[in-house]
């Protein structure tokens, strides 16, 4: 729900908000369920497709709380990085698909490619995530062979989507970013869209060889400093979500760490509550600050790494929720 409904109750809000927080749990671990153990499956494309229905109707009911619990997932994910990075993407890719007004079936291919791009290599793909130590060749060559394996993997589940199947098979390939994406064929339009959020997502996400960067930083990364050669798919991200998506830390220039509760109607002065003051000691009451109205204004970016204070997901997603209804 968003700001269009003030009417509301409290305790009625409260009471969808828990379920809805429960919901992104659930999903998350049905599809780590799905992913792990892709061939004792039962009917596994209805499965997938299930998760896909969950997954829409979840961003429905409110896109502001889902991009807040994604982004918390992507950096604290319990059921393993390889099934969160997957739901990280499909969600990105959902918002994306709606940004690009793609047709209904470039949607549904682009998302159900997201979820099962690394179908082939989840168990190994959670184990990389927790390892200091570079590839060894083994390693290295099952990585580079997880886009083909995963689209014979998906035709041995009877998934029957071509255009699927071929952006799982091509999502590591190189794709021209100087081209217009209207003006490429379907399969190569989304895979390059999958491919920039794959790096995104997995740029903005911890793994035990590095710290996760921020998301600002992630989004510069892919979009590029050179104007003419800007990515039309990492410019889409920003204007959906901004460079401070909901979920991600801040610093504001009162020297506050906050975190992003919810967009405005200007795409990088958000909705933030500060958690840490100017010395870095936690506030025993979140502050809550429209950015869109002046001081403070967000200052820059922090990777989740920077950020050591735990924060009660429920009581946060309920802070945005209610500070959009007053505004």
């Amino acid at each position: 729900m968003s700001a269009q409904h003030p009417a509301r109750t409290t305790e009625t809000a409260d009471s969808e908000y828990e379920d809805l927080i429960g919901q992104w749990s659930d999903l998350e671990a049905a599809l780590a369920m799905v992913l792990a153990r892709p061939r004792s499956v039962q009917d596994f494309a209805p499965k997938l497709r299930q998760c896909d229905r969950w997954l829409q109707d979840l961003v429905a009911h409110d896109i502001d709380a889902a991009l807040y619990l994604m982004f918390q997932l992507a950096s604290t994910s319990t059921v393993g990085y390889s099934a969160a990075h997957a739901l990280v993407c499909a969600t990105l890719c959902h918002i994306l698909a709606q940004e690009l007004e793609l047709p209904a079936q470039e949607r549904d291919s682009l998302v159900r490619a997201a979820f099962t791009m690394n179908i082939a290599m989840t168990a190994l793909q959670d184990e990389l995530a927790q390892q200091r130590e570079p590839l060894t060749p083994e390693q290295r060559a099952a990585v580079n062979r997880h886009p083909q394996a995963g689209q014979d993997l998906l035709e041995e589940l009877h998934i029957s989507d071509e255009l699927w199947l071929d952006v799982v098979a091509q999502h590591h390939q190189p794709q021209p970013e100087n081209v217009a994406l209207a003006g490429l064929s379907a399969q190569d339009r989304l895979a390059r869209i999958l491919a920039t959020i794959d790096r995104y997502a997995a740029m903005i996400s911890p793994r035990k060889s590095r710290e996760g960067r921020s998301a600002t930083d992630s989004v510069r990364a892919i979009v590029g400093q050179d104007s003419s050669l800007r990515d039309e798919v990492g410019l889409t991200l920003v204007r959906a979500v901004g460079l401070c998506p909901p979920g991600t830390f801040v610093r504001l220039d009162n020297a506050e760490t906050a975190i992003v509760l919810r967009r405005s109607e200007r795409a990088n002065l958000p909705l933030v509550a500060s958690v840490l003051d100017a010395k870095g000691q936690a506030l025993p009451t979140p502050r809550l600050y429209h950015t869109v109205r002046g001081q403070p204004r967000i200052q820059s970016a922090l990777a989740r790494s920077a950020v050591t204070v735990e924060l009660p997901q429920r009581a946060m997603v309920r802070l945005g929720l209610f500070a959009a209804h007053r505004s």
